[in-house]
């Protein structure tokens, strides 16, 4: 078992309709959860929906590109491959400490990862901006449990993932699948659980 896996996921615990192609799903969604518009994207409704800065691209399977290949520093000093996450489902958050969006979704993402570490998923987080130890501060604060890479230096794990899909916005999150190919989008703050819950659920469910 790799290390990323054994140890550094185990730390602490704790509006217009627009045109999309076919593998794009965008909505917005409010603070509330469950919501309407939540329920709506669960039962395959309202598609095309944007909120300002707020929007969801899910990509059908037989769409996505490459898994993507990376690899990085933790805040805590720990080398970090892809490879170690080989058969995860894998939430991926770039964010930066001064970043206030970051700072509201950091609530969110930890509350689907405690509902999902149990399972065949893992939480990592990309931090653009930051020394180390301004990460770990944060992530003390804001009572986040799941490793992040610090990627300020040169910027070669963002841009990993970049030449897989466009990351122009802070904070975004991917979704990867099990095989590390990016199967969703998410750009914006998250305003709760719900949405990203469930779209690692949709993705958890291609493995049957």
């Amino acid at each position: 078992m790799s290390a990323l896996v054994r140890s550094s996921f185990v730390r602490r615990s704790r509006t217009p309709l627009v045109a999309l192609v076919a593998v794009t799903t965008i909505m917005a969604f409010s603070a509330c959860a469950p919501d309407p518009v939540t329920e709506s994207y669960r039962n395959g409704e309202n598609l095309g929906y944007v909120r300002d800065d707020f929007a969801v691209r899910e990509i059908a399977a037989e769409q996505r590109g490459e898994p993507v290949v990376w690899s990085g520093t933790s805040d805590s000093g720990e080398l970090l491959l892809s490879s170690d996450l080989d058969g995860y489902v894998v939430v991926v958050n770039f964010w930066y400490a001064e970043c206030g969006p970051c700072i509201a979704e950091a609530p969110a993402l930890e509350t689907v990862w405690q509902g999902y570490q149990e399972q065949k998923v893992r939480f990592l987080g990309v931090n653009t901006s930051n020394e180390p130890a301004t990460a770990r501060a944060f992530a003390e604060e804001n009572e986040v449990t799941y490793p992040s890479v610090i990627d300020f230096e040169n910027g070669d794990v963002k841009l990993a993932f970049a030449a897989a899909i466009p990351i122009s916005a802070t904070p975004v999150t991917l979704v990867l699948d099990q095989s590390g190919r990016v199967a969703a989008r998410i750009i914006g703050q998250l305003d709760g659980a719900s949405i990203l819950s469930t779209v690692v659920e949709n993705v958890l469910a291609e493995a049957g």
